[in-house]
């Protein structure tokens, strides 16, 4: 499974259109993602006071069913392997999704169903 934070007015675009985008795909060309062991940290360091976002589980098997490369990259900076996403994912892919309010220091909790 993976693992993405979205605030909340990407997750009302995916809403709208059927696809999940932010703005890394944009940029990078790919969707930061995180493996379960990774969210609280990705929290931590891009989420702070982020009190209406929401935890999307992503399994990979639909990403490559709908055509959406995963590669695992290298993050010099946290020194681990992170998901990318290559390309929009489908509303029908994404298996979950839960309230992940992040506080204003970056604390989160998973869902009880994660923990």
């Amino acid at each position: 499974m993976l693992y993405r934070i979205a605030q909340p007015a990407d997750w009302q675009q995916a809403q709208d259109t059927g696809f999940f985008a932010s703005a890394d795909l944009t940029a990078e060309g790919f969707i930061h993602a995180s493996e379960l062991a990774q969210v609280l940290e990705t929290a931590r360091l891009y989420y702070r006071n982020s009190p209406d976002a929401v935890l999307l589980e992503v399994p990979e098997k639909g990403l490559a069913a709908a055509g959406v490369r995963v590669e695992r990259e290298w993050a010099a900076g946290r020194q681990a392997w992170f998901p990318h996403v290559f390309g929009r994912i489908p509303l029908a892919s994404i298996s979950r999704c839960w309230p992940f309010p992040v506080a204003p220091d970056g604390s989160a909790q998973l869902p009880p169903e994660l923990g």
